[in-house]
């Protein structure tokens, strides 16, 4: 029998009322933005970070919107730490429907003077981090059998080099693109979408640093046809239409977000 969707279903495929949310890398400038839009369109969020205190503000926003914010101390480099954060969310909630995964990190260097310890460090957190966020979340969604959405967090450098030292960063992102759709494949059998979404460079207290330099933002800006790095807010749309039956046929997918430079 085929599926079909009402008007009223159509009318609202954004809304979120009643999902819960978990957002890693809830204090940074993507996780603060997304767990603000998702709580805009109705979702509760346990918002994450290493240091319980800068998660403050972003749980702050949320309740400002009439939703619940629970802030949760959590190393995704660590599975006992991720196992605690998702045990966390389960106690308060009953349950979760979101998993965006927004925690990293980004060490540049040269690829002839990138460190071997550095380079782990970077696979340990981006590629380690997502895995455990994703186990986490899967097990709870396949125990509670009503799905669930989860979005990891790519990016641009995953498909293409780049001449700033990205060997690290970029062979990261690239793992979880692929780490997105075996886990699509897996777990489609339960009605779990993962999709990722992969933005190129945006502003956040990381990358300003780069941005701030005149000759590396001409780098940057060469590679982007659209002209400019991306705001935080410019994630937003995106997770909400991978999170929502917008999208409901939508997995395994990598969602750029890029300015066009994918196209270039």
């Amino acid at each position: 029998m085929r599926a079909t969707m009402s008007q009223d279903d159509l009318k609202n495929m954004f809304n979120l009322t009643g999902k819960v949310a978990v957002v890693t890398g809830g204090s940074g400038g993507a996780g603060k933005a997304i767990s603000i839009g998702l709580a805009l369109y109705g979702a509760d969020v346990v918002v994450t970070s290493r240091t319980l205190s800068t998660l403050e503000e972003t749980a702050a926003e949320v309740e400002k919107l009439g939703r619940k914010a629970l802030p949760v101390s959590c190393d995704v480099m660590e599975q006992e730490s991720v196992n605690n954060m998702m045990k966390k969310t389960i106690d308060e909630f009953g349950k979760i429907d979101i998993m965006v995964t927004a925690a990293g990190i980004a060490l540049r260097s040269p690829a002839e003077e990138m460190s071997i310890e550095d380079f782990q460090k970077v696979m340990k957190a981006n590629v380690d981090g997502t895995l455990m966020c994703c186990q986490v979340a899967a097990k709870e969604m396949i125990k509670a059998g009503n799905g669930g959405n989860i979005i990891t967090v790519g990016s641009i450098r995953g498909f293409q080099g780049h001449p700033a030292g990205y060997s690290a960063y970029g062979t990261s992102k690239g793992a979880v693109h692929l780490l997105t759709k075996q886990l699509a494949v897996e777990w489609a059998k339960h009605n779990i979408r993962v999709n990722s979404i992969a933005p190129c460079i945006f502003w956040t207290p990381l990358t300003e640093p780069i941005l701030s330099d005149e000759e590396m933002y001409k780098v940057f800006m060469q590679r982007i046809p659209i002209g400019r790095p991306a705001e935080p807010e410019d994630l937003v749309g995106a997770v909400l239409y991978l999170s929502t039956p917008a999208s409901s046929m939508v997995t395994g997918h990598i969602l750029s977000i890029d300015g066009g430079t994918s196209a270039w």
